[in-house]
């Protein structure tokens, strides 16, 4: 009786290590599945489309007419005689670094006091994060009113003696109110990102440095800021390429005047594509503003090295 069992049992380890592959290549399989729906998106909604920008800035196209033939870098050579193109990427230069750092700045100042034990407090958090939900057209068309010459803003600042400009009738006011309304707009969402990486600062730390005499000027320096740094790059990559982003703000509110100065770059490209059907020129200002986010995205990325925490 021994020797059946004993052949049977070299064939049961010869059977086991087949089963290993077989529960991997399940594995696989299942993982091929739920990542195919994510990479079948990418797919469709970003690569297709993205080569064919590419393609479609070598050649003229023109809706209208139903032009489409093959220039080559011929749109690309006529950029570096665009003044309109130059404008638009001084605007939208003025518009992110504007935006950059006002909303960055208050954004960081909102989230530390509203990171106190305050009665209350959570109301001042859901009032500030309130127009993050709200509509973009419906914000900017309010604003827009309100920022005309007899409008809400100039009516306040008449009540203590200040006479207000026609705010988006003017380059440099029109600019600025902009910057200011889309602040106001979005800052709730950096405001939260802060709150969260302030709220995980370690509490003993700030203890250790009061005992050891630290002001709070000293703490949020030394101690809070460097902590919370990855956040402030995280925002400050997201800010960036919102900033260059903009278009409906600049559509309701100003249309890109007075003039050009608030054509961005995101602007000029519609009115490129869908004022003047020129397909093939838009595509290029569209490459040129994905390799503009790109090269920005990655310099920020770069220099995380030098000013954030725990980075090597």
């Amino acid at each position: 009786m021994a020797s059946p069992t004993t052949a049977a049992g070299p064939r049961r380890a010869r059977r086991r290590p087949a089963a290993a592959p077989l529960a991997r290549r399940q594995d696989q399989i299942a993982a091929y599945i739920l990542v195919a729906p994510q990479l079948l998106g990418a797919l469709i909604l970003v690569i297709i489309p993205l080569l064919a920008v590419f393609w479609f800035s070598l050649n003229d196209w023109n809706v209208l007419s139903g032009q489409f033939r093959f220039v080559g870098l011929d749109n690309y050579v006529r950029l570096t005689t665009d003044d309109a193109f130059v404008d638009s990427l001084i605007a939208s230069a003025q518009f992110s670094i504007g935006l950059v750092l006002f909303n960055i700045s208050l954004a960081l100042l909102l989230a530390v006091l509203l990171n106190q034990k305050l009665p209350g407090i959570i109301i001042f958090r859901t009032a500030f994060f309130a127009p993050v939900v709200v509509s973009l057209v419906a914000w900017s068309i309010v604003w827009g009113f309100l920022l005309q010459a007899d409008g809400g803003v100039n009516a306040l600042l008449e009540i203590v003696g200040i006479q207000g400009p026609n705010w988006l009738r003017e380059p440099t006011t029109s600019m600025i109110a902009l910057i200011v309304v889309q602040t106001f707009k979005g800052v709730g969402i950096n405001m939260v990102l802060f709150l969260a990486a302030l709220q995980g600062v370690p509490a003993e730390l700030k203890e250790a440095a009061q005992i050891d005499g630290a002001r709070p000027p000293r703490i949020f320096f030394s101690i809070t800021l460097p902590l919370i740094s990855p956040t402030i790059l995280l925002v400050s990559i997201i800010t960036v390429i919102g900033s260059l982003e903009v278009f409906a703000l600049v559509d309701v509110m100003t249309g890109g005047g007075p003039g050009n100065s608030t054509t961005v770059l995101a602007f000029y490209l519609y009115q490129q594509a869908f004022e003047f059907s020129s397909f093939g020129y838009a595509s290029v200002l569209g490459v040129v503003m994905f390799v503009l986010i790109l090269l920005l995205t990655f310099v920020q990325w770069q220099s995380r090295k030098k000013w954030v925490f725990d980075e090597v």
